[in-house]
């Protein structure tokens, strides 16, 4: 019946002028096609469009098909003869309809995509819209940079596969579809490359343009999120090859280099609305950041790259990237970001890196950035990480760089324990110049002792909160103790016997009392909290604790009694560190003073 209908509407065309077809004629065909389809007869419609006598009518009228042909492809199965028969009309389809409204109709069909069926709905379509699109003569380049973007913002929002499993099992088939759409740009990057072997000055660049912005939201999605190190059991991992071909085509149309070191390429359009002009420059400034992870980190052509730059050129060229990705929380953005910060760094020898460099912004907000990720991150190898590339920064710079690296941490890292860690370097850093025959002005004399008025203090005097400063306290006391030890008074190489009043005024005397504040609170907590328990009679009273606003697993009486006597043991091996040092200062002031 349905096949008859078909035919019917097919022979009153055809006796017809392609000018003569009207409005009523095209809904027609649509339902009797659609009809066909849904009741089984692909193969019937699929030898009406193979005839040669309707080609003039499958040319304007067959692009109405397009919607019930893909929903009956996903409806029948694999191996289903009906699903092959469809497959076929698609094909002969794409060969003999009006390009342009063919277009149209495929793009529709993969915007209408949602859930499992995107990778699907790309898939079937982008041979049949890459035949349209090479058969289109006019607004080539706009069609196919239209395509493009919609076919990826149909994909970003799709998860990336990150762990081995997801990349194997691919359960969206987003792996596979992402190196398909690669393979559909193959020949407009050919045509580009063509074009510009022809002329060296190749004036259409409209098409280039458009490869270009697939290039750079292929960098952002899915390659910024994709986990890209080489994984044993996978011979070709499907991202790694995605990231080959994305490198592949920025070389061809010779944007690789210039994008690599120009951080704002391109036409950047001008949008009169800031908040587009800034979602505009984030998404390029991921895009940029990943860009140089897969040349400097993963050496996706490396090969193409001019070594003709020195290594702290490079760390100044991607400190931009660096910082981009370094205030991302996603762990795979933030691994990418310390990845080429330490690849980066790695290429340097010890103290090469200028001081001049820190006047760079960057250079200063990078290592802020990566103490936050020390001090916040929630996963340990990360904040392991950063900790170690920390120490790696500050070990490339010049003594001066050094100095102020210290300084700015110094101010700016609210933490006592990483003030801690700077507090050792320092204490490394003054043992080096001590020992070694070259003077070290930085670290001895008058710079040093500006170092140490904001090493050897109390942030709010005796007041201070003991028990979280410890770590920057145990610190300073132990430089503290180092210095009167290796500084004879007579030789003052580092000053600290110029300003040992200051340093008691402004740390030992605050420490001092803060010690007895703090140990005579503990120990009334302690006292308070065993006659409370005594006169419940019940050691399972719980209290509850909050920490950055998380309700913590309640504390019994016991537990909290823990709590205060660790509090008391560290109190302890404050006082103990701080009557060793002042015992060090009696002997060698009683000692010179005896000589005299």
């Amino acid at each position: 019946m349905a096949v008859d209908e078909l035919q019917a509407i097919i022979q009153r065309c055809q006796i017809l002028e392609e000018a003569d077809f009207k409005g009523e004629d095209f809904n027609l065909f649509q339902v009797a096609g659609q009809k066909c389809l849904e009741d089984g007869y692909a193969a019937q419609l699929l030898e009406v469009i193979q005839n040669e006598k309707n080609k003039v009518i499958i040319k304007h009228m067959g692009w109405n098909l397009i919607s019930p042909l893909v929903r009956c492809i996903f409806m029948y199965k694999q191996e289903d003869d009906k699903r092959e028969h469809c497959l076929k009309i698609l094909d002969q389809l794409a060969q003999l309809c009006n390009p342009k409204e063919l277009f149209l109709g495929l793009l529709e069909q993969i915007e209408q995509a949602s859930g499992e069926q995107v990778c699907q709905s790309v898939m079937l379509l982008l041979q049949p819209l890459q035949t349209v699109l090479l058969k289109l003569q006019n607004k080539k380049a706009y069609s196919v940079g239209l395509s493009l973007a919609v076919i990826m913002n149909q994909l970003t929002p799709l998860p990336v596969p990150y762990t081995k499993q997801q990349i194997q099992e691919d359960k969206l088939g987003l792996c596979q579809c992402c190196n398909a759409v690669v393979d559909f740009a193959k020949p407009f990057v050919n045509e580009v490359v063509k074009n510009m072997e022809k002329s060296s000055e190749y004036n259409d660049m409209e098409l280039k343009e458009e490869l270009l912005k697939f290039c750079m939201k292929s960098l952002k999605y899915p390659l910024l999120t994709a986990q890209l190190e080489q994984l044993e059991g996978i011979e070709e991992h499907p991202f790694r090859h995605f990231a080959t071909e994305i490198i592949d085509i920025l070389w061809d149309i010779r944007e690789l280099i210039p994008l690599v070191f120009l951080h704002c390429k391109g036409k950047s359009p001008h949008w009169e609305n800031q908040e587009f002009a800034e979602i505009e420059r984030k998404n390029s400034a991921d895009s940029l950041a990943c860009l140089s992870y897969l040349m400097f980190v993963q050496h996706f052509g490396i090969d193409c790259f001019p070594m003709v730059f020195s290594p702290s050129y490079l760390l100044q060229c991607n400190m931009t990237h660096i910082e981009v990705l370094l205030k991302r929380t996603e762990e795979s953005m933030l691994s990418k970001g310390l990845d080429l910060f330490e690849s980066c760094l790695l290429r340097m020898e010890d103290n090469s890196l200028l001081h001049q460099y820190l006047e760079f912004r960057s250079f200063i907000n990078v290592p802020q950035d990566l103490v936050k990720v020390m001090t916040l991150c929630p996963l340990e190898h990360l904040r392991k990480k950063s900790l170690n590339i920390l120490q790696l920064f500050i070990d490339k710079f010049d003594a001066e760089g050094k100095y102020t690296l210290f300084r700015c941490l110094l101010k700016t890292s609210n933490h006592a324990g990483v003030e801690g860690y700077i507090i050792k370097n320092i204490k490394d850093q003054i043992h080096l110049s001590l020992t070694k025959a070259c003077d070290n002005i930085w670290f001895t004399g008058h710079h040093l002792i500006s170092l140490l008025d904001l090493v050897l203090l109390l942030p709010e005097g005796a007041e201070t909160d003991l028990l979280q400063n410890s770590d920057r306290i145990m610190a300073s006391l132990n430089l503290l103790r180092y210095l009167v030890i290796k500084d004879c008074e007579s030789d003052n190489q580092t000053g600290v016997w110029t300003t040992l009043a200051k340093i008691e005024q402004n740390f030992l005397k605050p420490l001092h009392v803060g010690l007895n504040m703090s140990k005579a609170h503990y120990e009334a907590e302690i006292k308070n909290k065993k006659e409370n328990r005594r006169d419940a009679h019940n050691s399972n009273t719980v209290c509850s604790v909050t920490v950055s606003g998380q309700k913590m697993p309640a504390m019994t009486t016991e537990m909290q009694l823990q709590v205060l006597h660790s509090a008391l043991f560290t109190f302890d091996l404050i006082e103990s560190v701080l009557a060793r040092v002042e015992e060090l200062i009696e002997v060698k002031i009683k000692t010179v003073m005896d000589e005299n």
